[in-house]
């Protein structure tokens, strides 16, 4: 059973329709995928049904956007299986509205540098449910100012401690949304914690209710691997793996199951949250 459970569409920042995933896991062998569209369910329930009609089985997820306040670092927590996505409507709402205001601000401020205008970075996120840098990057190739989304026009723009356009937005507490995710009747897992400085965090987090670990991820650092296993092994932490799948939207090519969620580990998903609804 091959299962990628942290895949992006262009409901957000994937460069991918959501039927066009489905047929990529089914050419590809994925029995298992998971839509985890930055904070938003939209694209959840079309590829379940894709999915349904070309053997391919799609557990709803979404990636929320928070922070760490206590280390000053970003933070994202996949919530899978959520029960009741309609409690969280307003999170996404909320977080939503963050992002683009943040993004609008940094938009302008790229604006000064390359004569790009807002009406191509709309079209380039034309069915997503926001606007973000992917989009922008975009729009800088079409325009010829780069041929990369990543590299030396992106870093100049926005990476986090030098970019000339680069805002950190306002996200909410990282312990808030595990509580949310939680109150929708889902499960929370820590993504790609290597990726943000999430090292101290994921072992605060395992002690405060946490339910897993994405232990399996492209841009996990040597040695990664075995924290993660063993923070995982000591608190009882669920251990998930996914590409973090965004199309063409990535700095190194990552085609659809670079990373998978080992079988053992994906019924443990499900039996977890078999035992937490059994208790409601």
């Amino acid at each position: 059973m091959i299962a990628d459970l942290h895949c992006h569409t262009k409901m957000s920042d994937g460069s991918t329709g959501i039927d066009e995933l489905v047929f990529i896991a089914k050419k590809r062998g994925v029995q298992t995928i998971s839509v985890t569209d930055h904070d938003t369910f939209a694209g959840y329930v079309r590829a379940k049904v894709f999915g349904e009609k070309h053997g391919v089985e799609v557990l709803s997820g979404i990636e929320l956007s928070g922070f760490d306040y206590k280390r000053n670092k970003n933070v994202h927590i996949i919530g899978y299986l959520c029960d009741n996505t309609d409690r969280l409507e307003g999170l996404c709402k909320k977080i939503g509205e963050i992002r683009k205001k943040a993004l609008v601000t940094m938009l302008q401020k790229v604006m000064r540098v390359y004569s790009i205008f807002p009406e191509m970075v709309m079209r380039r996120a034309q069915g997503s449910t926001n606007i973000f840098e992917a989009h922008i990057m975009h729009a800088l190739i079409d325009s010829g100012y780069t041929n990369s989304f990543f590299g030396s026009v992106y870093n100049k723009l926005f990476n986090k401690k030098t970019g000339l356009a680069y805002i950190q937005a306002a996200y909410p507490d990282v312990h808030y949304l595990i509580e949310q995710i939680h109150g929708a009747g889902g499960l929370a897992v820590l993504a790609h914690p290597g990726f943000f400085d999430n090292y101290e965090l994921l072992e605060e987090l395992a002690s405060r209710g946490l339910d897993g670990v994405e232990v399996w991820h492209p841009k996990n650092k040597q040695g990664d691997e075995k924290i993660f296993i063993d923070i995982a092994q000591k608190y009882g932490l669920v251990m998930t793996g996914g590409t973090d799948f965004h199309g063409m939207y990535v700095e190194v090519p990552h085609p659809l199951a670079t990373c998978v969620t080992p079988p053992d580990q994906l019924e443990a998903l499900k039996n977890l949250k078999k035992v937490k609804r059994s208790r409601f």
